[in-house]
């Protein structure tokens, strides 16, 4: 029913992704899928385009009711439908949590590697970014040294940066490591903003979990930010959400992001919810061909890439590559893009820990995966 093999022509489409270097270049870089989004929303949007007015919008009960339906059949988790704002991008709603929640001169703790807009979050509102480093196993799985986490914490600390499923390194963190870290912010009073936007991109051998599900008094000291933009390919949709189950907490979130983000537009709405309502068949079949790709991008790396080592994502469609054994002198992304004419994320874009990574989106059609990796594999046996 789906297709999920065909590439799609995005150079004539104002697509960043594709458009961004020279023709001649694959890319694996920026984390957008290169898919169809279901025809579902396709559907949807034609038909609100073909209505011919575009005036301000109403978020209406529906709009709610489909997200509230969504995080319930999924994820286990019960809302309330007052518990949701609608936001054009995650990374305006985590900083304006971060702004909400601090003063000039406070303290906002991320996890490193992270993705690269968490890095700015400290500039953005005059905050100490205190940097706490993921641990990497002998496995390369990474984990959280719960001391650490805490040592790193101090009197200023006033929010919590949280990233899952985690990107880049693909980590979907289990109950035991949430609560720890859910804890630990209770007993600091520190606020978690949770950026969970690959929520939907779990692979079957692991779930995710909300951290605001787990009891409420975490909820009540959280900021979720989800979007169906990662699930269903609709990202320059703009179309968020931040959910938040603490009163007081919606007021001072409703104050801060005043003049700032404070509507969705109606072709983000009607995507969204025409996602949410009719999406799940299509994601369903997404999962098992990212599945598969995944499994073949790490046997291919790790049986044909001379130097180059992966551990399985346990969500997200993005493969985290250690090159540091490849002998390669400077950037590794650089390397990639001028002797294999593959373009993907560089690993300092991610912050400390980084270094020596580089980024690759899995999210494609498998005849662009395997030329991608077999012009990779090329490269490093000049």
């Amino acid at each position: 029913m789906f297709d999920f093999d065909t590439l799609p022509d995005r150079r004539n489409s104002e697509s960043v992704k594709w458009n961004f270097y020279e023709e001649d270049v694959l890319p694996m870089w920026v984390a957008d899928m290169d898919f169809l989004s279901p025809k579902v929303v396709i559907k949807a949007l034609q038909e609100r385009v073909a209505h011919g007015s575009y005036g301000y919008p109403l978020i209406t009960k529906e709009m709610r009711f489909s997200v509230v339906d969504w995080l319930t059949k999924r994820h286990d988790w019960e809302i309330n439908p007052e518990d949701l704002f609608f936001l054009p991008g995650v990374v305006s709603g985590f900083n304006i949590a971060a702004h909400l929640s601090s003063q000039p001169g406070d303290g906002v703790l991320v996890q490193t590697p992270t993705y690269g807009p968490f890095l700015n979050v400290a500039k953005n509102n005059n905050l100490v970014q205190q940097e706490m480093a993921l641990t990497r196993g002998n496995d390369g799985e990474y984990y959280v040294d719960m001391d650490l986490f805490e040592a790193t914490i101090t009197e200023k600390t006033r929010v919590f940066m949280l990233c899952n499923p985690q990107n880049p390194t693909g980590r979907v963190f289990r109950e035991d490591e949430l609560s720890q870290m859910a804890e630990i912010c209770l007993r600091n009073n520190i606020l978690i903003c949770s950026d969970e936007i690959h929520h939907d991109l779990v692979y079957p051998e692991n779930k995710h979990i909300p951290v605001a599900s787990l009891n409420p008094e975490i909820a009540a000291n959280t900021i979720t930010l989800i979007a169906p933009s990662k699930t269903f390919n609709i990202a320059g949709i703009k179309a968020s959400v931040a959910v938040i189950q603490d009163p007081e907490l919606r007021k001072k979130f409703e104050v801060s992001r005043r003049g700032l983000a404070e509507w969705v537009n109606v072709l983000g709405q009607t995507a969204m919810q025409a996602a949410y309502q009719e999406g799940a068949p299509w994601l369903e079949a997404l999962l098992k061909y990212l599945e598969t790709n995944r499994n073949f991008v790490y046997e291919f790396t790790n049986q044909e890439l001379p130097g180059v080592q992966m551990t399985k994502p346990e969500g997200t469609f993005l493969a985290w590559l250690d090159c540091k054994e490849t002998g390669i002198d400077g950037s590794h992304s650089e390397f990639f893009l001028k002797k294999a004419r593959v373009a993907v994320n560089d690993g300092s874009w991610f912050g400390a820990g980084g270094e020596g990574f580089v980024r690759l989106n899995f999210g494609c059609p498998r005849s662009m995966l395997e030329k991608a990796l077999h012009s990779m594999k090329a490269a490093l046996s000049e």
